[in-house]
């Protein structure tokens, strides 16, 4: 398991702003530390663990980028038609035999190797061709459609950096220069429960005072989309010392705990006080709304996070607590994503001093992208982030967005990759 300083931090006083809390997580959150290696299959979403430097060039050798006919530029004249002898035919993956000189041509392919002596490559459609010979334009500058070796990636240069969390983009390079085994870290090792006496298991029977746990669900989910393994823990009663007992096993054998659930103040919650019990809280309240009782610490050296319990919370605490967080367990570097600014089609007050999310549809207006605000706020309507496209984010000095106001968008997508 990642292993994590207990050092205790004060929760009086003002709610810690997210980029404190992050700042936070980075010192006390190591990567976890075992590494493993995969083929390029099953690569995709892993995160590498050390540089990739290419062994080959990209492309290894200069090639043609078109079909049309290879040239020296210099046989060219400078006005009207150069007429040319073709004197071969090139294919992808044939070897020039043979080097070109002054007056003569080769019919080449796209990905064909420049024959010795050429530089420059005419596109076929640019060109009329008469029996063994074939007439080129003037114009046409030194080098064009042609693609040098080593243009994409020199060889011995950085190809994919430690840290990266690979992109099928990311394993087509490594494809590309030959790569067949990469170095990653081990998969983040996550235990999930949910807490609450009202809480029930879908398919189980409800109480008039019950729902069915959604959180769970929700978690588990966001979790895999991001490349962790995760166990399922199920739902834990409000008794402080189940709670004590499921945080500390889970945490012995897991490198992120993360539950949803009981981290108010209320008489009913209890796991600021199980993690108090068995470890150390690293910090308690942000100024993020929804969402403000957010509880962070460390356990046996494992992290722990406990997330609100309504839905709505939990996915926005999750985006800006728990990905970073596990990102950084995951030796990944935990950037922000980057919001786009849209005209507000709403209005709004907020407090000074913390950062809010409004969920937001996103629609073509008269004057660009338009963010249309949900008609419920309630951080139990789930609907509300079913059928919105992501989050309008107000930022701590904001107090009132007019109408027709710019506004940074996050959309889902962005906010859980």
């Amino acid at each position: 398991m990642a292993q994590l300083s207990d050092d205790c931090f004060a929760f009086g006083g003002p709610l810690l702003s997210i980029a404190d809390a992050a700042a936070r997580m980075h010192e006390h959150v190591p990567p976890v530390a075992e590494i493993e290696q995969v083929t390029l299959m099953d690569a995709l979403g892993r995160v590498l663990a050390a540089d990739v430097t290419a062994p080959v060039a990209l492309p290894p050798f200069d090639n043609s980028a078109v079909d049309g006919y290879a040239v020296r530029h210099a046989d060219i004249a400078a006005r009207g038609d150069t007429r040319l002898e073709v004197v071969a035919r090139l294919a992808a993956g044939a070897e020039p035999s043979a080097t070109l000189r002054a007056g003569q041509a080769v019919r080449i392919f796209t990905g064909a190797p420049m024959p010795a002596g050429a530089d420059t490559v005419y596109m076929q459609e640019d060109c009329r061709r008469d029996g063994d010979r074939v007439a080129v334009p003037s114009g046409l500058k030194r080098g064009a459609n042609t693609r040098k070796a080593g243009e994409d990636v020199a060889a011995g240069s950085l190809a994919l950096p430690a840290g990266r969390r690979l992109t099928p983009q990311d394993v087509a390079l490594a494809a590309a220069l030959g790569v067949t085994v990469l170095g990653v870290r081990r998969r983040v090792r996550v235990a999930v429960f949910s807490t609450g006496d009202e809480i029930v298991e879908p398919g189980g029977t409800l109480s008039p005072a019950s729902v069915f746990d959604a959180n769970r669900y929700l978690l588990i989910g966001l979790l895999r989309k991001l490349g962790a393994d995760v166990d399922d823990l199920g739902i834990i009663a409000d008794d402080p010392d189940a709670l004590a007992a499921a945080i500390d096993g889970a945490a012995a054998r897991h490198d992120l705990v993360l539950t949803s659930g009981g981290v108010s103040t209320g008489e009913a919650d209890h796991v600021k006080e199980a993690v108090e019990r068995t470890g150390k809280l690293v910090f308690w309240r942000l100024a993020i709304k929804p969402g403000r009782p957010v509880a962070m610490g460390v356990v046996r050296g494992a992290a722990f996070a406990g997330l609100p319990g309504n839905p709505v919370a939990v996915f926005v605490t999750f985006c800006h607590v728990v990905r970073p967080l596990l990102l950084r367990l995951a030796g990944s570097p935990a950037t922000a994503p980057m919001a786009l600014s849209v005209r507000a089609a709403f209005g709004y007050r907020k407090k000074a001093g913390r950062r809010e999310y409004v969920r937001v549809s996103l629609r073509r207006g008269a004057n660009g992208m338009e963010a249309v605000k949900h008609p419920q706020d309630g951080a139990g309507i789930i609907t509300s982030l079913t059928e919105t496209d992501g989050l309008a984010e107000l930022t701590e000095e904001i107090e009132t967005i007019e109408p027709g106001a710019t506004v940074g968008f996050l959309s889902y997508a962005a906010l859980t990759s």
